[in-house]
């Protein structure tokens, strides 16, 4: 009994590796994903008083 509860379990290492390769996947898809934008111009009008004109 004690050897199937040993096969079950998840060592400490391969947990450890498991976590490692799912950071390094995500990493490698914000990478080629990018998430950015082009820039764009802010164009609005403002209302200013008299004086400034």
């Amino acid at each position: 009994m004690k050897r199937d509860a040993k096969n079950l379990a998840m060592s400490g290492k391969k947990a450890g590796g498991i976590f490692a390769v799912a950071i390094v996947v995500l990493i490698v898809a914000a990478l080629i994903d990018g998430g950015e934008e082009p820039l764009h111009p802010i164009e609005q009008e403002l209302d200013l008083p008299e004086r400034t004109r």
